[in-house]
């Protein structure tokens, strides 16, 4: 069997290194050919490291405690498996630990009921809600990056959320892994977890809260560096003054009258939007928020946005948003933040779609936006993930070309980039109800196939669970709660 298996991969490796790899082949191919390359290019991949992580798990079983400084590893002079991989893979120390984590997942389901070779007991898998993301990573069908993804996003069974639960989440996300990279999987399992344990939000709030840390570091160079992890309320704080003190050289502007002249400072001032961003900060620390009103766009404390449903603040049970935070906030958090902030009340039909204004004027007033935001949730086109800060109000109908109204159902919030390419490159955008599609041009995709561009939003998530439930009313009001700093 051993030798079998080595021939194999050394097939398997013969093959790989068949493949040219000179840039002249590649720059030679035209577009369609590239991008289907490099799809197969990430398959052959994600093969490989499913191989790797096998032999990771398995070696990680041959290096336990229990096996002394008998061990695998132990013996090859290293003092864990991760070690041992990374200094036999030429492995990353991330991807080393990794590669052991799900390779072991992966062993143990595999094995889990059958007598253990060395001690004859029974294996049992330590995550057997996991099974699923096991056998899927075995057979090729999931990344190894995407199953470490769902184990973190989706956490452990709790009196809550039994492993039967858990298990069924973990399966609909192997289902849904073909489409999302590992980043976008893990923000996906956490929502899902979220479903399933709306009485474990407020734990999970504080377990954030508990964890935020600044730390400082002097660089070889004579520089400083400062890590700082913040809680999703905190971030939203700081990310609002960042918005306020860079978005006009960032492209992004909505600012008239009084205003529009600092915009316009702060859209020619020479330094880089990181520069900008790093001496407004350091002003705001030496002096406080309320420092020279001419550092920021805007004046007063910092504003977050806090987004719950009309039916949810009434009972007290339930979760909200906080804007640009795909976690949720516990009930307590958003009464808080509710005692001394303003609330905006915008009001739904029964499909999900916000109010109309008409065509009286050009451009989506502050409340239009502020519906926008809640509904799309930032950039719909595609997998983009940029937040609702760094969005634009496009119309989905010209303005002046095609006599567009400015009304929220014909509006979307597209990131500058996005945006230009919706106006310089031919893309269009169809409107159905309360769904958007994406029409791409013919020289991206000849048959013009539309694409659904899905919210953002995870407090339309929640809206639209309220619409679909049987005691739903066919308008619901779900306020969106602009909330100081200080509060």
């Amino acid at each position: 069997m051993s030798s079998t298996l080595a021939a194999q991969f050394a097939t398997a490796v013969a093959a790989v290194a068949a493949v040219p790899t000179s840039v002249s082949v590649f720059s030679a191919l035209d577009d369609a050919a590239l991008v289907s390359l490099g799809r197969m290019a990430a398959q052959e991949k994600q093969l490989a490291d499913a191989h790797l992580a096998l032999i990771a798990g398995e070696i990680a079983a041959r290096s336990t405690r229990s096996h002394g400084h008998d061990g695998l590893a132990q013996r090859e002079g290293y003092r864990s498996p991760e070690e041992f991989v990374k200094a036999t893979t030429g492995a990353t120390g991330r991807e080393a630990v990794t590669a052991v984590r799900v390779g072991r997942m992966v062993r143990e389901a595999a094995l889990s009921g059958t007598p253990d070779p060395a001690t004859g007991s029974l294996c049992t898998s330590s995550e057997p809600w996991l099974a699923p993301v096991a056998t899927a990573v075995a057979a090729g069908t999931l990344s190894v990056a995407g199953a470490d993804a769902i184990r973190a996003g989706l956490g452990v069974p709790t009196e809550n959320v039994p492993s039967a639960a858990l298990s069924e989440a973990a399966s609909a996300l192997v289902a849904e892994a073909a489409t999302l990279d590992p980043d976008r999987l893990q923000r996906r399992a956490r929502e899902l977890r979220d479903d399933l344990d709306e009485a474990g939000i407020a734990d999970r709030e504080r377990e954030r809260f508990e964890k935020r840390s600044l730390k400082h570091y002097r660089l070889s160079n004579g520089m400083g560096r400062l890590v700082w992890d913040l809680d999703p309320e905190s971030y939203a704080v700081v990310t609002e003054l960042y918005d306020r003190a860079t978005s006009p050289k960032r492209g992004v502007r909505f600012v008239s009258g009084p205003h529009q002249e600092t915009a316009d400072r702060i859209l020619n001032d020479p330094r880089s939007i990181e520069q900008l961003a790093s001496d407004t900060m350091l002003g705001l620390l030496q002096a406080g928020a309320t420092a020279d009103p001419t550092e920021l766009l805007g004046d007063g404390g910092a504003a977050i946005r806090v987004l719950v449903t009309a039916p949810t603040l009434d009972s007290r049970t339930g979760h909200g948003r906080i804007e640009g935070s795909p976690d949720p906030v516990s009930i307590e958090t958003v009464e808080r933040l509710v005692c001394t902030g303003t609330t905006t009340e915008v009001v739904f039909d029964d499909t999900g779609q916000a109010l109309d204004v008409g065509r009286e004027q050009r451009f989506f007033t502050r409340k239009q936006r502020i519906a926008l935001t809640v509904r799309d949730g930032g950039c719909r086109f595609g997998a983009c993930d940029r937040p609702p800060s760094m969005a634009e109000a496009h119309h989905i109908h010209h303005w002046a070309r095609d006599g567009g109204r400015t009304d929220i159902k014909d509006g979307i919030l597209l990131c500058k980039f996005h945006h230009l390419l919706m106006h310089n490159n031919g893309w269009e955008i169809e409107r159905e109800g309360s769904d958007y599609y994406l029409i791409p041009p013919t020289d991206v995709d000849p048959q013009q196939r539309r694409v659904l561009m899905p919210s953002k939003s995870a407090a339309m998530r929640d809206l639209q669970r309220e619409l679909a439930a049987p005691a739903a009313q066919l308008e619901l009001a779900a306020p969106v709660l602009a909330v100081p700093t200080g509060t």
